[in-house]
């Protein structure tokens, strides 16, 4: 077998069919892979999808503001696969009106007491017969996917706002569903939103507002649960060309649609290297500023944050992230949360893969430097914190919130290990092995052992030089960080490292200032994260007043900034934390800011006025990460 796939990977090479006739420049390797079907075992599901699984949606919605609430039918097609007599879905504080089979044959139901986690499993009689099951319901206003916001915590202060967060398990709070990344459905919805908003979802969108407030939508691939998305707001589109584009607040669109100016070539560049784009159209609305991550990846529609927007297009190094989940996630997607290093790992190595293709190798080197630093950092904290097993990639959630396993370890040590792979057996093979793997196991699960079958299959077989030069099962189920992983570096990064520390020996920071000018995003960052960390006031004081860091508009150096400066109580700059953690909802920047303010007695009683202030503009994502650290009552 492994004579073989050498052979094919040197000599067997098929063309792919690109969008508009266009032939790419990629190579896809015919290959002896197939599929390795295993039983999907999911710790965060109360669903019986092994006995009943759902296969298609038909959801008909109404979305009422005054309320806070949406009124639902959800009508489920379903395969029987044991003539089970129950059908078991995820719920979260629903209001459960009625079931139905087949359309109108009223059935009997129970809603389970649950927990405060995982939920009410909803346990629904079900016959031979029943292809469909139709749940007519309500969200509570509480519903932690759904977060309403009025005008004013929206960008243009003109109306409401909606959007949705279901990943990891927050799907089962708007819909009742087998709320787990192994199941996958196509979906049909019909929404009715208030006349003069713009309804869009994960699937096929409209670009304009319509008279009626009445949107339809469809999506013909099969998804899990955690990729429904639905957004509601006054909206504007603009394409950037035939197949992607932004939505965004009309006061945010031009700026928005020039930071994306890019992501035509971040597609392009994408599909050469790891074959065609499965998802017909890609857009990225850019949400207010209190959605809880960077992005999240729905299918055609990428949700992401607007601290992206920096006016230099040096951030959208995330949506090359988001654009590489439409292959690895989005396409070949882990099977449970355990497995979460399985989407994000591979995602990171392709974001980096993008950028280098797209801005060359000493620009993704930066990046790949800053994963590393931020990897290492992150470590020490969890280690500090007796988190130590969760540095494992693949983590023990058994009982837990999913969320615990999203820290920095499955994004930042999967990618060195992709990485590793990568200088290991060479970047052709490599490459040669993604791109028949995503194309194997497009809509489809993958799990951690299964993983390593094929990898030890198709790179590794019975070359005991690669295995022990890999050390595969240590890095995924040890904890910490092997000793042969890579260490990013780039001159760029080194020259920075030089003139810190002249400026720190000498005091003099005109060298600092003339090179300081033409520094990307990723330098300034290198630079401040690398300043020690008890630097003391009057440094920062000097660095403030040559580079006025506090009044910054890039939210990432805004945020590392306050976080140096907190530490080392620079309390002249507390005004402006307090405006950025009032406005700015990104759970990456919140919790390392709360964090080093209530390490002082001082800070601590500015975390709390400032929480007490901004905590009804976080996503319940970001606010019940923040609870843990602030007291709050």
């Amino acid at each position: 077998m492994n004579l073989k796939w050498t052979l094919l990977l040197a000599c067997c090479f098929i063309m792919t069919h690109c969008k508009n006739g266009q032939e790419p420049k990629t190579l896809i390797p015919l290959s002896d892979m197939a599929i390795h079907t295993f039983e999907i075992k999911d710790p965060h599901s109360n669903a019986n999808f092994n006995e009943v699984v759902v296969k298609h949606l038909d959801w008909k919605a109404e979305v009422d503001f005054d309320q806070k609430k949406i009124k639902a039918r959800a009508e489920w097609t379903i395969e029987n696969k044991t003539e089970a007599t129950k059908l078991i879905l995820d719920t979260k504080g629903l209001a459960i009106e009625s079931v139905y089979l087949n359309g109108d044959q009223e059935t009997t139901y129970t809603l389970l007491d649950g927990d405060k986690l995982f939920g009410q499993p909803l346990v629904i009689d079900i016959q031979n017969n029943t292809k469909t099951v139709t749940i007519q319901y309500q969200t509570s206003e509480h519903a932690a996917a759904l977060q309403w916001l009025s005008p004013q915590q929206t960008h243009d202060k003109e109306a409401a706002f909606l959007f949705t967060q279901s990943q990891a398990i927050l799907a089962r709070t708007w819909l009742p569903c087998q709320d787990g990344p192994g199941v996958r459905f196509t979906y049909n919805a019909e929404v009715n939103v208030p006349k003069g908003m713009l309804a869009l979802m994960s699937a096929v969108n409209p670009v304009k507002t319509n008279e009626t407030g009445i949107y339809s939508f469809q999506m013909d691939q099969a998804i899990p649960s955690y990729l429904m998305a639905l957004a509601v707001g006054r909206m504007e589109y603009q394409a950037l060309d035939h197949h992607s584009g932004v939505y965004a607040e009309p006061g945010m669109l031009a700026k928005s649609a020039a930071e994306f100016v890019d992501l035509p070539s971040m597609i392009n560049k994408a599909e050469e290297m790891y074959g065609p784009y499965r998802w017909g159209q890609y857009d990225v609305l850019v949400l207010p500023p209190s959605f809880p991550f960077g992005g999240m990846e729905n299918p055609r529609l990428t949700f992401a944050t607007p601290t992206i927007i920096a006016g230099d297009q040096s951030l959208v190094s995330l949506v090359a992230h988001e654009l590489a989940h439409s292959w690895s996630g989005n396409l070949v997607t882990n099977s449970d949360w355990e497995e979460i290093w399985i989407n994000e790992g591979f995602t990171v190595y392709f974001e980096h893969r993008i950028m280098e293709a797209l801005k060359g190798r000493e620009y993704s080197e930066m990046l790949a430097s800053l994963t590393y630093q931020e990897l290492i950092e992150e470590l020490d904290a969890m280690k500090a914190d007796g988190q130590w097993a969760d540095t494992k990639l693949k983590v023990d959630l058994v009982g837990r919130d999913p969320d615990e396993g999203l820290t920095g370890v499955p994004y930042n040590k999967g990618y060195l290990l992709l990485r590793k792979i990568e200088e290991t057996v060479g970047r052709d093979k490599w490459d040669g092995f993604l791109n028949t793997y995503f194309s194997t196991y497009a809509f489809h699960s993958m799990n951690t052992e299964t993983l390593i079958g094929l990898l030890e299959e198709f790179l590794i077989s019975e070359n005991k030089a690669i295995a022990d030069s890999l050390q595969l099962r240590q890095w995924i189920y040890e904890p910490g960080l092997p000793s042969n992983a890579p260490v990013p570096s780039t001159q760029r990064f080194l020259a920075i490292d030089e003139l810190t520390k002249q400026w720190l020996d000498k005091g003099e920071l005109t060298q600092v200032m003339k090179a300081s000018s033409q520094w990307t995003t990723h330098e300034w960052l290198h630079f401040i994260n690398n300043l020690p960390k008890d630097i003391g006031i009057d440094p920062l004081m000097q660095l403030d007043a040559a580079m006025a860091l506090t009044q910054s508009t890039n939210a990432e150096i805004q945020a590392a900034w306050y976080q140096l400066c907190i530490v080392n109580q620079y309390e002249e700059i507390y005004p402006y934390v307090e405006e950025f953690l009032v406005e700015v909802g990104r759970r990456k920047f919140l919790t390392p800011l709360y964090k080093a303010l209530m390490q002082s007695e001082t800070g601590a009683v500015w975390a709390e006025k400032i929480y007490k202030q901004a905590r009804p503009n976080y996503h319940p994502v970001s606010y019940q990460t923040i609870d843990q650290i602030v007291p709050w009552k």
